[in-house]
C-alpha cells in the first residue's frame, strides 16, 4: 500500500504496479539504478527507511549480498509483504528509530518518503543520529506535476487521479536548505 491517509480510495500496491511493466516500471528501474550507483561494497549497514513493499531492498540485496540490510516502514501491510519476499523489514517510524543505534548506518535510503512526512526535519535529525560519520543519505522525491501529466499521457488514468498522500512538494533548493540546517 502506498498511503493509508485517504480511506476513500483503493490502495495501489507497489508490486502490482511494478508488475504491469511499461513506463512505471521503467521509471522505478531507472530510479533504482541511480540509487545503486550511489552505494559501494563497503556500505555494509544499509537502512531503507519507508521501504514500502521492498522493491528497492530486493535490488540492493541482489547487488550487495554482503550488506546488512534493514527495511523500516510504518504500514504493517508493507512489512508483511516484505517478509513474504524474505526481506528484512520491521515496523517503525522515521521520527523515532529506537531499534537503530547511533552512528551505525553506512547508508540510509529515503526513497519517495520525505514528501509524506508531517515533520521532515525531525526525521532528518533521526537519520543524522543513526548515520556513521561520512555515511550517505540518499533521498529521492517526486515532482508530482510531472508524474501526473506523464500518467495521463500514458493512459494510466487511475494512477493520475490517485492522491499519493504527499504533505509537501519538495524542490532541490528546499532539500538542500533542510539538509544544511540539520548538519548534512
Amino acid at each position: 500500500p502506498v498511503t493509508p491517509s485517504n480511506s476513500r480510495q483503493i490502495n495501489l500496491l507497489q508490486r502490482a504496479q511494478y508488475a504491469k511493466g511499461g513506463w512505471g516500471r521503467r521509471y522505478w528501474d531507472f530510479r533504482d539504478r541511480a540509487i545503486l550507483r550511489c552505494l559501494v561494497p563497503s556500505d555494509i549497514d544499509i537502512l531503507d527507511l519507508g521501504c514500502g513493499e521492498g522493491l528497492t531492498l530486493e535490488k540492493v540485496r541482489a547487488r550487495f549480498p554482503q550488506a546488512r540490510l534493514r527495511g523500516v516502514d510504518l504500514l504493517p501491510d508493507n512489512i508483511e509483504i516484505c517478509r513474504q519476499h524474505h526481506l528484512p523489514a520491521e515496523p517503525g517510524s522515521a521520527y523515532q528509530l529506537t531499534a537503530v543505534a547511533d552512528s551505525s548506518q553506512d547508508a540510509v535510503l529515503l526513497i519517495e518518503v520525505i514528501e509524506h512526512l508531517d515533520r521532515p526535519e525531525a526525521a532528518l535529525d533521526e537519520i543524522r543520529r543513526i548515520l556513521k560519520p561520512g555515511g550517505k543519505l540518499i533521498v529521492v522525491y517526486p515532482n508530482d506535476r510531472v508524474f501526473k501529466w506523464a500518467r495521463l499521457a500514458t493512459g494510466r488514468f487511475t494512477e493520475a487521479a490517485f492522491d499519493p498522500g504527499h504533505v509537501r512538494q519538495w524542490t532541490p533548493h528546499d532539500l538542500r536548505h533542510a539538509l544544511a540546517a540539520r548538519g548534512f
